[in-house]
């Protein structure tokens, strides 16, 4: 009788009560190729950074993103027209748009030592090895976009037509990882293994490069989780954790062990683009620097709180060592350089080949981000060099276009760490 009563039980801990532990139980300790671990990262977002930068993203400066969503797809003919309500993007309110008009007047027609300043940003802009691509902000077709009117969050747009966008990003620009996409590698554990064999014996810059494209694979995957259309009726429409949906992305059971793999490569990302801000304070610093939306107490207000961000960015105390990429043959790795450079600028043009505009609009957003950090990451001498006069030709710039991504970008991967922290609990209580 009681082994009659023990089995069920067993099988009942088996699909239920160890959930948590198949998406978790392996995303802890020592990441691979750094000296960080992720509960190192977990307290550091959740308890001191996450609510400052969020209050940061909300301000006038950063919710407002110049984007152009109707570029034609550079690579196969893609139809711009989801036909799924929640895939629009929803136009800016009079409101905002009198804000648009002050932030883009004042940002382009300030004092005479900052239109200066604007020139040489401009010239800085057009010779700079990018990471990738930036719309033309003169375009007609570039519009502001209010973010907060625009929240990243499941939109239904899946199927086809989305995992070709990613297989298009792991396949044709991943160095030859053609034979071992992520969507093969969960058909069967041979495949992983086998990717993963293959995987360690590449360099370390080949490593990151795979592990930053799946770690902005899992961010988007655990933003769309959380914020999940649980409910359309006509009267309402709520959005919330959907557990079951974060699990068919991150069991390890139902991802042939890939699922756990994916949320470590996700901490990476994190430390990646928390390096880049800890580097590009000698920037945000000179007074030259200001955020300009036509309000010069808040402006002020909005710079040091940005400071502070980037200050307490630096104190981090386990950062990752990017010294510890291209340090081999000079010309091999200027090669190597490149080569991920015109691979991350590849996968930059593939979003304009996203059908769901909202999707689009954060895809382009997080890919510019993370571009930007790695423009800063790689330009640490001309950091090191910026003038102290305005009077002078900037050795490094970032156009505003930049910095709303990168901060932005850096702000959807640091609500991902958060978020992981509630599905802990709340696969917790599935038990």
């Amino acid at each position: 009788m009681k082994l009659v009563v023990i089995v069920p039980l067993l099988l009942l801990l088996e699909v239920s009560g160890y959930a948590e532990c198949r998406c978790f139980c392996q995303v802890t300790g020592d990441l691979d190729d750094c000296t960080c671990d992720v509960e190192t990262i977990d307290r550091f977002n959740n308890d001191q950074l996450f609510p400052k930068l969020q209050s940061l993203l909300e301000s006038d400066y950063f919710r407002f993103y110049k984007v152009n969503l109707n570029k034609p797809c550079p690579f196969w003919t893609a139809s711009n027209e989801c036909g799924l309500r929640d895939c629009a993007v929803q136009p800016c309110s009079p409101v905002s748009l009198t804000l648009i008009y002050q932030l883009s007047a004042l940002l382009f027609v300030p004092s005479a030592e900052t239109r200066e300043a604007l020139l040489d940003w401009n010239k800085y802009d057009d010779e700079a090895e990018r990471f990738c691509v930036v719309d033309d902000e003169e375009s007609p077709d570039s519009q502001y976009v209010d973010l907060l009117l625009n929240p990243e969050r499941f939109t239904g747009y899946k199927g086809p037509e989305a995992w070709q966008i990613w297989n298009s990003i792991y396949e044709e620009n991943c160095f030859n990882f053609v034979l071992f996409s992520p969507f093969l590698m969960t058909r069967t554990l041979f495949a992983a293994r086998t990717f993963y064999s293959w995987l360690e014996g590449q360099c370390v810059e080949k490593r990151a490069f795979f592990r930053l494209v799946s770690g902005l694979h899992a961010s988007i995957n655990v933003h769309l989780s959380a914020r999940y259309l649980l409910d359309d009726s006509w009267f309402q429409k709520k959005w919330g954790h959907n557990v079951s949906e974060f699990r068919q992305r991150f069991d390890s059971e139902l991802t042939v062990g890939e699922g756990p793999k994916r949320l470590r490569n996700l901490y990476f990302l994190y430390l990646i683009e928390l390096r880049a801000l800890a580097k590009v304070l000698p920037f945000f610093q000179q007074s030259s620097f200001q955020l300009y939306t036509g309000r010069p107490e808040e402006d002020q207000k909005h710079k040091e709180q940005l400071l502070d961000i980037l200050q307490l960015a630096r104190s981090f105390p386990l950062h990752f060592d990017e010294a510890s990429l291209f340090a081999g043959d000079e010309k091999e790795a200027a090669k190597l350089k490149e080569d991920i450079r015109l691979a991350f600028l590849n996968i930059s043009r593939i979003m304009d080949c996203v059908g769901c505009f909202k999707c689009r609009l954060w895809g382009k957003l997080q890919t510019q981000g993370l571009g930007t950090a790695l423009k800063i990451l790689f330009s640490e001498r001309q950091i090191e060099a910026l003038p102290k006069s305005s009077n002078q030709r900037p050795s490094f710039q970032l156009s505003r276009q930049e910095i709303v991504s990168l901060f932005n970008a850096f702000g959807r991967i640091s609500t991902s760490v958060r978020e992981l922290k509630n599905f802990r609990v709340l696969l917790a209580e599935e038990q």
